[in-house]
């Protein structure tokens, strides 16, 4: 019988015994060191935790300048990433920017802004109760997505705006919010030996706005080599009177060229829904379930009016797509037009995409400034 690596964990799993080792990096264990957690003297809590001293929630999160990029977590050795939990400030959503690197690789299999990439990517809270990503009342970002490695792990975080931009928002929590973000995290990985059919985790984020008239949009191409893609979170802004949501998505594997492998008979289709997710007397109505879901719905004053901004995700976690040598995918927007005629949509459209490649990182088009990025 072999060994347990501690991988691929499953309530079937559960009760295995496992030679993997358990560690964790938060601002009040910034390396993961085992038995140096809760040392801090000095940290952003070092004022609440005056009378008590150290040990008592000295430095439970961190803060990151406009300009500044900081790690979050540098690990040596093999294993993997199991959890991610963090939260800070809403305005922050799409001012941060996620970045994970493999095995010491300049470039990131991860580069996705901090909200779309827990499915949250309107700077407004919404419950996502899903498999590999959970978001919790207020703001707390979890996710679960198994993220090997096999000789090193580094993740940053970018304030991606500019000083003296600080946005003007509603309801700030807390109430003197700062050009600072004030971000808490905890990083739940093991290390453990990786065997050689583990690929690696990679995300990336692309936004049309708006998109150009009779074009698609492309969530992912050129990705060379044999992987897998799992998953697909959209936040999508109407910037039309009308249903949004007839355009078709298409998968192009393996030297497809002018026709995909696979293709979607509808943007709500392909996220679970079915006839515009629009229940009679309740217009468009909500759902976050395991693997698909409609999260969040913004909405005018009137059911298909202009300007209503939405969030869904998609999860093939049972159902991976699997490819050899190549993946492009791209995404359709149609509308309706006089006539019972398909009206191609100029909508904000904004993708992350999550894929297992066996490479450490893939092609990716240069993520945009602070304006490409913002929510406005």
């Amino acid at each position: 019988m072999t060994d347990f690596n501690g991988l691929g964990m499953s309530l079937g799993s559960l009760a295995r015994l496992s030679r993997a080792r358990t560690r964790s990096i938060s601002p009040e264990n910034f390396t993961g060191a085992k038995g140096q957690g809760g040392m801090a003297t000095d940290g952003t809590g070092a004022a609440a935790a005056r009378d008590l001293g150290q040990g008592w929630k000295v430095s439970p999160s961190i803060r990151v300048a406009p300009g500044e990029t900081v790690t979050l977590a540098d690990i040596e050795g093999s294993g993997a990433i199991q959890q991610i939990w963090l939260t800070t400030h809403y305005v922050n959503w799409r001012r941060l920017v996620l970045r994970f690197y493999w095995d010491g690789d300049a470039q990131p299999a991860v580069e996705v802004p901090l909200g779309d990439f827990f499915c949250n990517g309107w700077g407004q809270f919404s419950q996502v109760n899903s498999l590999p990503v959970a978001v919790n009342p207020n703001g707390g970002m979890n996710c679960f997505w198994e993220m090997p490695f096999r000789t090193a792990a580094r993740i940053t975080l970018e304030h991606r705006a500019e000083a003296g931009s600080f946005p003007i928002g509603d309801l700030p929590r807390p109430i003197m919010p700062t050009e600072d973000a004030t971000v808490y995290y905890q990083i739940n990985y093991t290390l453990t030996d990786v065997p050689d059919d583990l690929a690696y985790f990679h995300a990336q984020w692309r936004r049309s706005n708006p998109l150009p008239y009779r074009e698609v949009h492309t969530l992912v191409d050129s990705l060379n080599g044999a992987g897998h893609y799992v998953g697909t979170y959209i936040a999508w802004g109407a910037n039309n009177n009308g249903w949004w949501g007839e355009g078709e998505i298409k998968f192009y594997l393996d030297g497809d060229r002018e026709f995909p492998t696979i293709c979607g008979t509808g943007t709500e289709d392909y996220f679970g829904g079915a006839w515009n997710f629009d229940v009679p007397g309740q217009g468009y109505t909500p759902f976050s379930t395991p693997f698909m879901g409609l999260s969040q719905v913004t909405r005018t004053d009137s059911l298909y009016k202009s300007q209503q901004r939405f969030g869904m995700y998609r999860w093939h976690v049972m159902d991976p797509v699997r490819f050899e040598a190549d993946l492009r995918v791209t995404l359709q927007a149609l509308g309706w037009r006089s006539g019972r005629r398909y009206l191609p949509l100029q909508d904000d459209i904004a993708s992350t995409a999550f894929y297992y490649l066996r490479e450490t990182s893939s092609p990716r088009p240069p993520l945009p400034g602070p304006d490409g990025l913002e929510v406005i």
